[in-house]
């Protein structure tokens, strides 16, 4: 059973990312003192320990959203899973209506792609072009994926390329951005080198399974959808290595760190579903930003939160959150885990 649900005024959900993106706000709970400070994300390095290493995200969203052309002329949204893609012919997709097996389907420039098999909502679709193109095509026609509950942000294409992309991402293959990610600034790694607070890397391409509700199957299983991940060198002698705290940087990079804890694979797929009573072998803090209700993300940072024997569940830091009047989800504002 999901004990995730809270209720969220409609004016919390933010429509825009806080510009510049450190002005948004940051929570911070000190798990050891029970203390719980109010600041701005610029001011972050005030609260990070000496010698800590932050682990950051390195993922690119792609515009993996794009209207395509039926052969009757129609119009279908076709949302490519980018992050499934395996370099193949074929790529995993889901439309906002239902396709047929054998359907072509038309980018503007008219190359195309034909349905080839259905999983449920998911659709299978055969490049008949180059495969290789498929990401320039994409940043050529498509647009970025924002969540659907951001409705009212009236951002350009053109923004939200930027906004809704770290200033540090790199590899084009997630179809969500690791939203923690967004807060950071070349000023707040400043301040953070000026502490001696180290940076390092992981990849992992983010699905649409990080954000959706928690299933009685998965429940069930103890498994969650699969994400590719890979974890740099200098990470992986990061954490043997190191004898002061790992903060990942979003739960995108938190699931990355705890997969090579787990099974000692630095590159794969996990589908590792972190819930309670869960040990967690490498991470000692967590930046993150507040999520969905009942989505996978609530139970890894109440997980953390046990695992650090905090006094406070998720559940309490978000009624903090909501009556101070944080702003939640995507462009949201963050919270600093000690």
């Amino acid at each position: 059973m999901n004990n995730y649900f809270y209720q969220l005024p409609k004016e919390l959900i933010a429509q825009k990312p806080a510009e510049p993106r450190d002005a948004s706000r940051l929570f911070v709970y000190d798990t050891k003192t029970d203390a719980v400070y109010f600041d701005t994300f610029n001011n972050l390095s005030i609260y990070i320990p000496e010698h800590s290493t932050l682990i950051i995200n390195k993922t690119k969203v792609v515009p993996a959203r794009v209207y395509m052309e039926k052969e009757t002329g129609g119009k279908v949204e076709v949302l490519f899973l980018i992050n499934e893609y395996n370099g193949g012919r074929e790529i995993c997709s889901i439309a906002d209506r239902k396709l047929t097996i054998g359907q072509i389907l038309y980018f503007p420039d008219r190359r195309s792609c034909r349905v080839v098999d259905q999983k449920n909502q998911f659709f299978i679709l055969q490049c008949l072009f180059d495969e290789h193109e498929i990401i320039s095509i994409l940043e050529k026609f498509g647009n970025t994926p924002i969540p659907k509950y951001i409705k009212e942000h009236h951002l350009s294409e053109t923004i939200l390329r930027n906004s809704y992309q770290s200033i540090f991402a790199q590899i084009p293959a997630s179809i969500a951005a690791p939203t923690a990610s967004l807060h950071f600034t070349e000023d707040v790694f400043h301040s953070l080198k000026k502490k001696q607070i180290a940076v390092s890397e992981i990849i992992l391409h983010v699905g649409m399974g990080t954000f959706a509700p928690v299933s009685d199957e998965q429940l069930q299983a103890g498994h969650l959808h699969s994400e590719k991940y890979s974890i740099s060198d200098k990470t992986i002698e990061v954490i043997h290595n190191s004898q002061s705290n790992i903060i990942p940087v979003g739960t995108t990079a938190m699931r990355a760190l705890e997969s090579y804890g787990a099974t000692k694979n630095q590159e794969g797929i996990t589908n590792l579903f972190i819930k309670k009573p869960f040990t967690f072998t490498v991470a000692t803090g967590l930046i993150t930003n507040f999520h969905v209700s009942e989505s996978s993300l609530m139970y890894l940072v109440d997980a953390f939160l046990t695992h650090k024997g905090a006094k406070r569940n998720i559940l309490d830091l978000y009624a903090i959150a909501i009556q101070e009047k944080f702003r939640f989800y995507s462009f949201g504002d963050a919270m600093l885990i000690l």
